[in-house]
């Protein structure tokens, strides 16, 4: 098919590209946030039950995006051969509240496929170019499948739409190699009819377009497990739904098995349902005498004879859902101690880091992929505060923190053994990078190394001005020092 000639064309195009996908995104999302639709029970059970037990839904999908984020943590960006991290670029990230904002696009990549990073033009301030962070429900973008580059993106969102007075308002945004065109849409009383591009009633109207002349589209895709076969991604929840789905089952069924003979069922053998009523004077149906663990039998002599039967053993679906359990471990490769196997004995440190072995490496995987999209928005960053691409920041990398869970001891034991070696093979600020802190703190130590020395210089020169005056020397508080003698005139 023919690329759009015109903006209206590709806010049509990527319209239809994007509404195409979004149900099955919301579907992620709305399984993220447990409020996915359940189907787990009978609906005879559901009608009789009402309000009194819920079906359970054990959050194995969520604890699987969320310990992937908790090791995803950006610290700054840096080129192979300099000493530190670049300033200004850090400076841009920080100022976008991008620490925060980086940690949602990581949650929506990792549910819903992809994110996305929009840089544009800051009227306020040249040199702090606007960095933000898009949801797939909101942006979609096309990509060139020769290039690799995105060719277009089209943001749309609404406004008001909690709203009873206010019409709702819609607002788009075309994103284009060149320019980005502003859109504007209100409620659906068919206001710019003619004017729009045929979207809905009512169509788009252009309200403002930045003319940026960048020759590549201002917005970077964060895409989670992208194939060379499926360049959109994959959901981390595609592999574990399904047994989610199995163990959400197995759990609702043991609460409806422990609702009704979990606790000891009485009998009263000689009576009928029909014998019972409610408060309200109605009669009650068996299986509500059933739920009020009441089990009822007539009995043609009319004897009445009461009777309890046994609780049972809801061990069955314990052993079915560790069952499950253990298939998600090896599925995910998360640590087994995260999904609560535990025994009496607890493991050592070194067991702990080896079962977390596959899971750190699934991280590092993931700073590697999601790596690039920053660099790239990074190099955007520059290219408008400068008017030009930087060719140097094409080496640019990401500085991620450790994805691993080292203890402070192991790391300053290595770094140490590596910095005292006969002949060292790293730096004092590269140990101190390996140790973990920051830029900010390391200038602080260099500072702090060049005030030691130079205190240690003075008092050095004051010992040896006082050895030559033939006084006895002093330390670098003027006191003599211990140990010494006057030297003799």
């Amino acid at each position: 098919m023919a690329l759009p000639s015109n903006d209206q064309e590709w806010v049509t195009r990527l319209s239809q590209m994007h509404d195409f996908e979004r149900p099955r995104m919301r579907l992620m999302d709305d399984e993220y946030e447990l409020r996915a639709p359940r189907s787990y029970m009978h609906p005879e059970i559901l009608r009789e039950l009402g309000d009194r037990l819920a079906q359970v839904v054990i959050a194995w999908p969520l604890m699987v995006v969320d310990s992937l984020d908790e090791r995803l943590d950006v610290e700054g960006f840096r080129l192979p051969d300099a000493d530190s991290g670049d300033d200004d670029l850090w400076r841009v990230w920080q100022e976008n509240n991008a620490d925060e904002e980086s940690q949602l696009a990581h949650v929506d990549a990792l549910v819903m496929r992809r994110s996305y990073i929009a840089v544009g033009t800051n009227e306020a301030d040249r040199d702090t170019p606007l960095m933000t962070f898009e949801s797939p429900l909101e942006v979609f973008a096309d990509v060139d499948p020769r290039t690799r580059k995105v060719r277009a993106a089209l943001r749309r969102w609404v406004d008001n739409h909690d709203s009873m007075v206010r019409a709702t308002e819609q607002y788009a945004t075309l994103y284009l190699p060149d320019r980005t065109v502003f859109y504007e849409r209100s409620g659906t009383s068919g206001a710019g009819v003619g004017t729009g591009v045929g979207l809905g009633t009512g169509g788009w109207v252009e309200t403002d377009r930045d003319e940026h002349g960048l020759g590549e589209v201002p917005v970077v895709p964060i895409v989670n497990r992208a194939r060379l076969a499926d360049r959109w991604g994959r959901s981390e929840f595609a592999p574990i739904l399904p047994l989610a789905h199995a163990a959400n089952k197995i759990a609702t069924d043991m609460m409806v098995a422990a609702e009704f003979v979990a606790l000891p069922l009485r009998a009263i053998f000689g009576v009928g349902p029909e014998d019972f009523e409610d408060v309200a004077g109605n009669k009650l149906t068996a299986l509500q005498a059933m739920l009020g663990r009441l089990l009822t039998m007539p009995d043609p002599d009319g004897t009445v004879k009461p009777f309890q039967f046994q609780p049972a053993d809801l061990s069955n679906f314990h052993t079915t859902i560790d069952a499950i359990a253990k298939l998600v471990v090896s599925i995910t490769g998360l640590p087994p101690h995260a999904l609560g196997f535990t025994t009496d004995n607890p493991a050592s440190a070194d067991a702990i880091r080896s079962a977390e072995a596959r899971w750190v490496k699934r991280a590092e995987r993931k700073q590697r992929a999601f790596g690039g999209s920053h660099e790239q928005a990074m190099r955007l960053v520059r290219r408008f505060q400068t008017g030009d691409w930087d060719p140097a920041l094409r080496r640019l990398e990401t500085i991620w923190r450790d994805a691993s869970t080292p203890t402070i001891a192991q790391k300053a034991d290595a770094a140490v053994k590596l910095f005292n070696l006969p002949q060292p093979i790293v730096t004092l600020p590269q140990v101190r990078r390996d140790l973990g802190y920051t830029d900010a703190e390391i200038a602080r130590m260099k500072q702090d190394d060049a005030d030691q020395q130079a205190s240690d210089l003075a008092a050095f020169q004051m010992q040896t001005a006082a050895q030559t005056a033939g006084q006895p020397p002093t330390d670098n508080t003027g006191a003599p020092a211990d140990n010494t003698a006057p030297v003799a005139a």
